[in-house]
């Protein structure tokens, strides 16, 4: 990657929902992005933490063991790994995502949302 990356404009490349894609690499870690829309599966990274930051819309971030965090434009949440949680779109947003190379968007849970090798934008 070499340059300046505009959100805006990656975000401009895709429509679909709950399809991440990578958009850097930071170390081991690939920055990705995606539109969220409604619920998608409660799973848990068993290895790895997960950053979710709002660029926009609001998200909602489901646990099963402590309150729901609800986050704006601008806000972040690290979900600690081996927490379950059930990301929601509320009704949409656009999130951008570090998560370690090679962690599967469903986690634990596995089904036909899972994306085990997110695609390059």
């Amino acid at each position: 990657m070499s340059g300046a990356v505009n959100l805006a404009e990656k975000f401009a490349l895709f429509s679909e929902s709950w399809t991440p894609k990578i958009i850097g690499v930071v170390d081991d870690y690939h920055v990705k992005i995606a539109r969220v829309e409604g619920e998608f599966v409660w799973h848990a990274h068993e290895d790895a933490d997960e950053l979710f930051l709002v660029v926009d819309g609001r998200l909602r971030l489901k646990f099963r063991d402590r309150e729901d965090v609800l986050l704006g434009p601008g806000e972040l949440y690290v979900v600690p790994k081996g927490i379950e949680h059930l990301p929601v779109g509320e009704p949409e947003a656009q999130i951008l995502m570090l998560e370690k190379q090679g962690t599967v968007n469903t986690g634990t849970a596995g089904g036909e949302r899972t994306v085990a090798e997110p695609e390059w934008i």
